[in-house]
């Protein structure tokens, strides 16, 4: 392991980061045997073998195809590949987004076994993904014992799966027959024979303790009632529910008390955690980030705060009773769902090291919490926004905000003057529309003329999440400003044919309001978005100073303009994970490449170009002393290829190829001769055009 400089600093430093929790953890040094990393999330991996100095050398490792490729579903091009593959003791786990769970050697690549929980293939799916598997180890279970090692993961139909992760047969201890069905006590608003299913489990649970704690995805904007997102604790070992947390107060006193109308609350859904969780085993805390309760859009059903909707909660482990709560948005007007995992750290201070709970937002906000009370790390204002003119709505007057060295994404009206597009008629186009809209800056209400929404609701940070390095006390995001309008329509005017009008924007019914709604991204009629780029960035945060370290625009053009080098900066979905090696990689930008940037300074060492996009979060692991980084490269609609792909890099790798590279030089070059092509035909005119007057002046 000496070749990996993983000595006792690295096990120091890992176990900070960790949470310092002392507890014991299932993975070995090289292991990456939870989602992010660790129970605390964070993207970081204490393995350095590979660095700043040898990255150049990364090479295909070896490459494995799930085939799953979307047959049989009524929309295959909205199926979603964005699992961070677990590995642990030389095999690595993992997931589709139709619940097909594999097992391969981490070191080849070759399928060890593979479980299709037989996920029905006649539905769409509100949100047809899923974002990994946990491990669990039984070690009051004797060596050898059935199931003594598990996998677990939810599935898009609601229920909880437990394999045995030697062979991948199902757990018969665990509920009936190695699953149980989440569907129950919830409040189920689709029928079972319905074409769409709107609650399902796309981040896999967190475990600590013989607890297993999972949350829900709920389709969003259907109705004001909808299903019921609570928080559940289960027993790994056998499936029995130990507790559930409601985030919507339903006692009529209880909901009075903490600011809701009572008659609302006993009927509004959602308010669930969809974004993965964070456990501290040592405190025996779990840290839940909620969504908005239902709907998105208008909240004339849900007077007041909403509070412990769009907030980051602490639970006990082992009870659900809720420890302490931190509101990041008031009364959700904007989908500004919590959607990143909350990210323990060891922050340093001027007044020392703290242990704290970080959360990133889709406004782009960086938040940071004493892990044990919840109270602020960073400081945090109530700062006045704008008001909204819908009949029956009441926005908050003011919103939560960090200090502005800390507000990631643009907050600033957006005016037409600032429209922009490569020709004239899509700039002119751009500034028709935003002069239509609405648009006063960050937490701009949805309005009956159209609005504005930047940050929008794909963030800001998404749940791409948080890589921290803790050597450097560096915060290492994802950020997106891709404009978005949101417009409410009276319900006497809803028609769902004006899709026609619209093509490119979703509509939704928001059913028990006076509402219904459209959205989509703020584009000109050719698909440009309508201010300028970057629409993507990576940000790093010194946590010492409070401060941006560097930030830098991220994703070329190539997939529309080939081998076009230019950093423009595309719209981010997927996470960063950073090493002990000063080496941070990314792939979820949207030109199909994974980047290895230079932790300190943002620069880019080394891409590989992908077959598909890699919307998802590299894992960093290490087998028989060769560290490797992989990456589910799947795609997303809309942002670039399609693909099923696992593809693995290590140093000096041997593996085939699977998509021709094309390198920053090798564009650059193509780049020059196309630029020397062009001079050379405006030279040919030129002299053309010479020759031509010279024949004249001889023939007059």
């Amino acid at each position: 392991m000496d070749r990996l400089r993983i000595g006792a600093l690295g096990a120091v430093v890992a176990c900070a980061f960790a949470g310092s929790s002392g507890a014991k953890d299932a993975r070995a040094a090289g292991d990456w045997a939870h989602y992010a990393g660790a129970p605390g999330g964070g993207q970081y991996s204490p393995l350095a073998q590979i660095t700043s100095d040898n990255v150049h050398r990364l090479r295909i490792a070896w490459s494995f195809r799930t085939g799953e490729l979307g047959a049989g579903l009524p929309d295959p091009e909205r199926r979603r590949f964005e699992a961070n593959p677990l590995v642990i003791d030389g095999r690595m786990y993992l997931n589709t987004g139709t619940g097909i769970a594999f097992a391969l050697d981490a070191a080849s690549g070759r399928e060890l076994w593979s479980h299709d929980a037989k996920v029905s293939r006649s539905h769409a799916y509100s949100d047809p993904a899923s974002r990994g598997v946990s491990f669990w180890r039984d070690e009051q279970a004797p060596a050898g014992a059935s199931c003594r090692e598990r996998i677990l993961y939810g599935t898009l139909d609601a229920r909880l799966i437990a394999l045995d992760a030697a062979d991948g047969r199902p757990c018969a201890q665990f509920g009936g027959g190695g699953q149980v069905d989440l569907r129950q006590g919830v409040d189920i608003q689709s029928k079972p024979d319905a074409r769409w299913q709107n609650y399902a489990v796309t981040s896999p649970p967190v475990i600590a303790d013989g607890v297993l704690v999972v949350g829900s995805s709920i389709g969003d904007n259907r109705a004001s009632a909808l299903e019921q997102g609570v928080v559940r604790g289960y027993d790994v070992r056998d499936g029995r529910e130990l507790w559930r947390w409601d985030p919507v107060p339903r006692d009529p006193a209880q909901a009075a008390a903490q600011g809701w109308v009572p008659a609302q609350a006993a009927t509004v859904g959602a308010a669930n955690a969809w974004a993965p969780l964070s456990v501290d085993p040592a405190l025996g805390l779990v840290y839940v980030p909620t969504g908005s309760a239902s709907p998105d859009y208008f909240g004339g059903e849900r007077l007041g705060d909403n509070r412990d909707a769009n907030s980051l909660v602490a639970l006990d482990l082992h009870t659900g009773r809720r420890v302490w709560a931190q509101q990041l948005v008031h009364h959700d007007l904007w989908d500004y769902d919590l959607a990143s995992q909350p990210a323990l750290a060891t922050v340093q201070t001027g007044q020392g090291p703290r242990e704290a709970v970080l959360q990133a937002t889709k406004t782009g906000f960086l938040f940071a919490f004493d892990r044990r009370t919840g109270a602020p790390v960073f400081p945090i204002s109530e700062v006045p926004v704008p008001a909204s003119d819908v009949p029956g709505e009441h926005a908050s007057p003011t919103q939560p905000m960090p200090e502005p060295a800390l507000r990631l994404s643009r907050m600033t009206p957006v005016t037409p003057a600032e429209a922009w597009g490569p020709t004239p008629g899509e700039r002119r186009d751009c500034a028709a529309q935003i002069a239509r809209l609405r648009s006063e800056g960050i937490f701009t209400p949805p309005s009956v003329r159209g609005t504005i929404a930047l940050p929008g609701w794909a963030g800001g940070v998404n749940w791409g999440g948080i890589a921290i390095d803790p050597q450097r006390q560096l915060a290492i995001l994802p950020v997106s400003d891709l404009p978005m309008q949101v417009a409410l329509i009276p319900r006497e005017q809803f028609d769902w044919d004006d899709r026609d009008q619209y093509p490119d924007q979703e509509f939704n019914s928001m059913d028990g309001t006076a509402y219904g709604m459209r959205r989509g991204v703020l584009k000109s009629a050719k698909g440009t978005p309508c201010i300028a780029p970057p629409w993507g960035r990576m940000v790093a945060v010194d946590l010492r100073t409070r401060r941006v370290a560097w930030e830098r625009p991220i994703g070329t053009l190539e997939e529309t303009l080939p081998w076009l080098p230019l950093e423009a900066g595309l719209p981010v979905l997927g996470g960063a994970t950073a090493t002990a090696g000063g080496v941070t990689f990314f792939g979820g930008s949207g030109d199909a490449r994974l980047r290895a940037l230079d932790t300190a300074t943002g620069k880019t060492l080394w891409d590989a170009k992908l077959p598909a996009g890699g919307q998802a979060t590299p894992s960093v692991y290490a087998v028989d002393g060769r560290q490797y980084v992989v990456i589910a490269a799947g795609g997303r609609e809309g942002l670039g290829p399609m693909g099923d792909y696992v593809i693995a890099y290590t140093l000096d790798g041997q593996g085939k190829e699977v998509v021709f590279q094309h390198g920053t030089a090798v564009r650059m070059t193509v780049l020059a001769l196309a630029a020397l092509s062009v001079l050379g035909l405006i030279a040919w005119g030129v002299r053309a055009l010479w020759r031509r007057r010279a024949r004249r002046r001889v023939a007059r």
